[in-house]
């Protein structure tokens, strides 16, 4: 095995610059299992950002399925076999109905580059309307719809068919949580957007967002925007694209999907991540109209997606989170996790912000309580002695000032105490009050 110093050395020579490492110091990792990672000298590190090991790193159950469908058979899908119709049937029972027609991928940015293609298709228009600090993913298509690379470093900006609403953030955004009712006013942003297209004779094609904005900095909606945005656009003949990659297989514990928890009504469901537990698999779920209507002629090919192995994975993930009760897990130890956050929060100024649902949690640092100055530095330090003392966790936001928890879904109580037990002792070690 190589050395952590020649793994450094020859990714500098061999990979692309562009990808980037967590922690200022690198972990060589080596072993997974459950919620824990295991770095080559032996070190065990609670892993409290993983959500792709959905049901926990290496789960023996995944692994089987896997090794015995392998060495069965792995093609495409040009081939009839019982895996593809059997997960797409049992997928589409967790979903909506009229949610019903599968197109299987291989990540949350090909399935969302799809989900795009297919609403411009049915609509014949490419107006999209985005929310700021949303990320959809790395494909051009994608990229163009996320303000978190466009807007960020390296980003060209908006183009000019994408159409952004201010992020409907309660705590720091344009409307807060003591300001009227902040999910009708965000809801309104997007029916100015509306009114401007219908004036200038264009037809919207499609809303894209997540249910809870993951990577502009876990960000929780007023209750009853999403519903409201998603309609809106909807009677004016567009779509609405929930985005369920970071979220979705029961992560939220109250529902199933993060749309579920929001009263709104998809009209295409994107999702990835967790729905391999590490196995390259997504998918793009929608109605009969919208696929007959995609089938102009033009065959829609993937070489990996939906092959009997992919499948095979996708089938064990949800039979696990059922019979392990991982969506149960998640309600209950993320109610727990929050009682326990909020409690840190009285003890440490710098905590400005809780907010969570299920094992999907945000803590927002601040520099000043009256301003609500973004605390980025700080994040980023905590992050890093947080590794130092053996728990994973990362950052994000547009300031990268949210610590952000998103850990498997066999995360457990006993968990929570050493995750906030160290976060309080990092926060006094630093003197960050």
């Amino acid at each position: 095995m190589l050395s952590t110093k020649n793994i450094k050395k020859l990714r500098d020579q061999y990979i692309g610059p562009s990808f980037s490492l967590s922690y200022h110091e690198p972990l060589h990792i080596v072993k997974g299992k459950g919620q824990y990672l295991y770095a080559i000298d032996g070190k065990q590190y609670l892993d409290a950002v993983n959500n792709i090991s959905h049901v926990g790193h290496c789960h023996p159950r995944i692994l089987a399925t896997l090794e015995e469908q392998n060495r069965l058979l792995n093609n495409n899908t040009r081939y009839l076999h019982d895996n593809i119709v059997n997960y797409a049937e049992e997928l589409t029972k967790k979903l909506p109905a009229k949610l019903d027609v599968c197109y299987f991928t291989n990540s949350g940015s090909e399935s969302n580059d799809l989900a795009l293609c297919m609403a411009r298709n049915y609509t014949g228009s490419n107006q999209t309307i985005v929310i700021a600090g949303a990320y959809h993913g790395h494909t051009k298509a994608t990229i163009e719809v996320s303000p978190y690379k466009f807007d960020g470093p390296g980003g060209a900006g908006s183009p000019d068919f994408v159409h952004q609403i201010p992020m409907p953030d309660p705590y720091r955004g344009k409307y807060r949580s003591n300001d009227g009712d902040i999910a009708l006013k965000y809801a309104d942003c997007v029916q100015q957007i509306l009114d401007v297209l219908h004036d200038d004779n264009k037809q919207v094609s499609a809303f894209i967002a997540e249910a809870i904005l993951g990577c502009g900095g876990q960000i929780f909606f007023p209750e009853g925007f999403l519903a409201a945005a998603s309609t809106k656009v909807q009677q004016t003949g567009g779509l609405y694209i929930a985005d369920e990659v970071q979220i979705g297989f029961g992560r939220v514990g109250s529902n199933f999907w993060g749309f579920e928890s929001e009263n709104a009504r998809p009209d295409i469901v994107t999702m990835g991540k967790s729905m391999g537990n590490g196995h390259p698999l997504s998918a793009v779920v929608t109605t009969k109209k919208i696929a007959d209507a995609f089938n102009n002629g033009m065959e829609y090919f993937n070489s990996f997606g939906g092959n009997p192995v992919s499948c095979a994975v996708g089938r064990a993930v949800l039979k696990v989170i059922e019979e392990e009760k991982l969506q149960a897990n998640a309600l209950q130890v993320g109610s727990y996790l929050m009682d326990q956050l909020n409690d840190l929060k009285q003890r440490h100024n710098i905590i400005g912000d809780v907010r969570g649902r299920g094992l999907f949690f945000g803590i927002e640092l601040i520099k000043d309580p009256e301003k609500l100055t973004p605390a980025s530095d700080e994040a980023e330090k905590i992050a890093n002695d947080m590794k130092d003392h053996g728990i994973l966790i990362s950052t994000d936001g547009p300031d990268h000032n949210v610590l952000k928890i998103k850990p498997p879904m066999v995360f457990t109580n006993d968990n929570t105490d050493q995750l906030v037990e160290t976060l309080n002792k990092v926060l006094m070690e630093d003197n960050f009050n």
